[in-house]
C-alpha cells in the first residue's frame, strides 16, 4: 500500500487558520499553535457577543420608551401594563423608534395605555 504524506492538506489547514488571525498582534498572527489559540477564543467571544447583542438592545429600547413614557408623566412598566390591559401588541423595537420619529404617535399610544388603567 502506498504511503500517505499530509504535508499539503497540513500546509493549507495552516493557510486557513493564519488567514483567520489576520489582523492579530504579534504571535497571534504569525505562530500557528498561538494562532489557533486565539481563532478559537475569538469565536467562543463572538458566540457570547451574538447573544449579548440582543439583551443590550432590549435594554436600549426600555430606556428609551421609558424617557418617552416620563415625558408623557407615565413611567415604563405601569405603560406597558396599560398596553396588555388595553390589548396593544407591539415589540419595544417599533415603540423605541415611535418615540424618536414620531412623538405624536408615542403619545396616543400612552393616552391609550393611561385609559387602559383608569378603566
Amino acid at each position: 500500500m502506498a504511503r500517505v504524506k499530509r504535508g499539503i492538506a497540513a500546509a493549507k489547514g495552516r493557510r486557513r487558520l493564519l488567514k483567520l488571525a489576520k489582523g492579530y498582534t504579534g504571535a497571534r498572527s504569525k505562530l500557528t499553535g498561538t494562532a489557533r489559540e486565539a481563532v478559537d477564543k475569538a469565536g467562543v467571544y463572538a458566540y457570547i457577543g451574538r447573544k449579548q447583542r440582543k439583551r443590550q438592545f432590549r435594554r436600549l429600547w426600555i430606556t428609551r420608551i421609558n424617557a418617552a413614557c416620563r415625558e408623557q408623566g407615565m413611567t415604563y412598566s405601569r405603560f406597558i401594563a396599560g398596553l396588555k390591559t388595553a390589548g396593544i401588541e407591539m415589540d419595544r423595537k417599533v415603540m423605541a423608534e415611535l418615540a424618536i420619529s414620531d412623538p405624536n404617535a408615542f403619545a396616543e399610544l400612552v393616552k391609550a395605555a393611561k385609559n387602559a388603567t383608569a378603566a
